[in-house]
């Protein structure tokens, strides 16, 4: 990254202007306090009268109180060391959001409401929890929480048999008059059916009674798999990138005269990307997004895609931003008194960088802020621009 700092040459990954340098000098500690922020009206009254409920007010996987976090597709509400292993698990499994950071709306919260909360989801995905494995606890390690929550969400361990739920041939014998059929014939060419029919069930609704019946036998055999499927689980994070992906201008046609262009975004081991817009060369998505920030801060990385039905996306362009100097900026701003809208920092616009102009760090409204717009790179043409909003881990 370059800098308008006299230092450019030695230190190329300082940002101007004399307020950050300040900022930075009396920043003693790596950990980032608390801002408060006060309680919108509306849909985040109703949320938090969500969190006050008594399942609620606790992480669903660990049990830390005041939880800020929530997965969407889930309905779980979870701390932030959970959160993080949450993303890892790709927004398929568990799409998670903030109670504060994220704005929400009345349907949003209601169905958030409707799927019942801590509460409901741990009946179904606790229902059955090996005496040998214990859920994790507010002080356990980032392993122990990542080996429970991909066993619960991602493995499905802890759940009733999929067979017993929805197979009407239940394996133990069962009261009621549609299954008593079944549990009471003896002979062994009725067995015979039953195991059939068990194995359709099993094998139409997912792992289900089988895959609990031989997990503990596999569990040797997963180990190395499971241990680089993981990684991404096990890395603490230091604060959360909110990237607000505005529009894109001039992008490469790839459909005979047009695109349909969507954007996917990475950092680290996280992905998430956004909608696809049809037939536009000039898309404006104003799609926010929100990644975990590792300790060893990796570069944030933009891949533009065209859409195709029948055939593999076809590339449209790629950047690579450098977030260390936001981060340092936020991470200084949280140690600082400071409360008027400033300038922190700014990223110069050069032949060796993808900057189509400078880029500006500022304090706005308590928040650290950067804009950005780039020039996609092995691509004939292109321009993306984004926001980038860097928030501590504490909010």
């Amino acid at each position: 990254m370059e800098t308008s700092s006299q230092q450019e040459n030695s230190n190329p990954n300082n940002v101007t202007g004399s307020c950050l340098l300040d900022l930075l000098r009396a920043d003693n500690s790596t950990s980032w306090s608390c801002r408060s922020r006060t309680s919108s009206t509306g849909p985040q009254g109703k949320l938090e009268g969500l969190l006050s409920q008594s399942g609620n007010r606790v992480c669903a996987d660990c049990g830390s109180p005041d939880p800020k976090w929530v997965s969407t597709s889930l309905g779980v509400f979870i701390c932030i060391k959970c959160s993080g292993i949450h993303r890892s698990l790709g927004v398929h499994i568990s799409k998670v959001v903030s109670v504060k950071l994220d704005e929400w709306t009345d349907e949003q919260v209601d169905c958030l409401a409707d799927m019942g909360g801590n509460t409901a989801a741990n009946l179904k995905y606790e229902a059955f929890i090996p005496e040998h494995l214990e859920k994790p606890k507010p002080d356990s390690s980032i392993e122990e929480r990542s080996d429970f929550i991909r066993r619960k969400y991602e493995l499905q361990q802890f759940l009733y048999s999929d067979s017993e739920m929805s197979c009407p041939y239940p394996p133990y014998p069962r009261m009621s008059s549609s299954s008593s059929h079944c549990s009471s014939s003896s002979s062994s060419a009725n067995e015979r059916k039953l195991n059939e029919k068990q194995q359709n069930c099993i094998g139409i609704h997912g792992l289900g009674q089988a895959f609990r019946n031989s997990w503990r036998r596999k569990e040797s055999e997963q180990k190395s798999t499971k241990k680089n499927n993981t990684t991404a689980g096990m890395i603490e994070f230091i604060g959360l990138i909110k990237v607000n992906v505005v529009r894109g201008t001039n992008l490469a046609v790839r459909d005979v005269m047009t695109s349909d262009p969507y954007v996917i975004i990475s950092l680290g081991n996280q992905s998430v990307k956004t909608r696809v817009i049809k037939n536009n060369l000039n898309p404006v998505w104003n799609e926010r997004l929100m990644l975990s920030i590792p300790e060893h801060i990796p570069p944030l990385k933009l891949l533009v895609y065209d859409k195709d039905t029948f055939s593999t996306d076809d590339f449209m362009g790629e950047a690579e931003i450098d977030i260390q100097a936001l981060v340092s900026a936020a991470k200084a701003y949280e140690n600082s008194t400071i409360n008027e809208s400033t300038q922190l920092g700014k990223w110069i616009a050069s032949k060796d960088n993808t900057l189509q102009k400078d880029s500006v760090i500022t304090l706005l409204d308590g928040k650290v802020k950067q804009e950005i717009i780039l020039r996609l790179q092995n691509v004939e043409r292109g321009i993306l621009e984004i926001e980038l909003e860097c928030v501590p881990l504490s909010q």
